[in-house]
């Protein structure tokens, strides 16, 4: 039922890992998040896009060297969908995504806790209607277990080296961005009050 507690311990040292790496890009602050979506502060774009470039390679250089092997996950398109307005609805609302929401926990977010505590009561939530909800999600379309070098018959290293260059053609683009300034407890601006908008 349970790995073992070598494999165990090595997903807890790299979830420490993770949540200290997300904690000093500083994308666990509900202040960088805000400004990534008004396009103010671009500090999440980069880190998030050369995790996607450096996860790529990392994943299928394991493939590749019989390390690892890869678990495609049907297309269903109704999960997307519903997963995909689900969590842009609590990511905008709460201002974390559930990595960075536990990494906020840590430094002792109390709305981050309360987004956690929302995730895992969602998550029973959903559990507990899975029988119900599968046949409405996969009714609405199952492609089955796809990839983009599967459907176009390429090897997965010409996608991979396609997402690098469009990682780097984004850094370059980025780096004509003015940079945020520093942290403050107000992400959106001093020319509003605060109370004003929240009314």
């Amino acid at each position: 039922m349970f790995d073992s507690p070598e494999r165990l311990a090595l997903g807890l040292a790299t979830g420490v890992v993770f949540g200290v790496l997300l904690q000093k890009g500083r994308v666990a602050k509900f202040q960088v998040i805000v400004g990534q979506f008004l396009l103010k502060d671009w500090t999440v774009a980069k880190i998030m896009g050369t995790a996607v470039i450096v996860g790529a390679v990392g994943v299928f250089a394991l493939v590749a060297a019989g390390h690892a092997s890869l678990h495609v996950r049907p297309l269903l398109l109704g999960g997307v969908l519903i997963g995909g307005i689900l969590f842009g609805v609590g990511l905008t609302a709460l201002g974390y995504c559930p990595g960075t929401s536990v990494a906020a926990c840590g430094e002792g977010s109390k709305d981050a806790v309360a987004g956690v505590l929302g995730m895992l009561a969602g998550a029973f939530a959903f559990v507990a209607a899975w029988p119900t909800l599968q046949p409405v999600i996969k009714g609405l379309g199952d492609k089955g277990k796809v990839t983009l070098p599967g459907l176009t018959e390429t090897s997965p290293w010409l996608w991979v080296a396609g997402l690098a260059a469009a990682g780097l053609a984004g850094a370059v683009v980025l780096r004509s961005f003015k940079q945020p300034p520093a942290l403050s407890a107000d992400p959106v601006g001093p020319d509003i009050p605060v109370n004003k908008r929240l009314g």
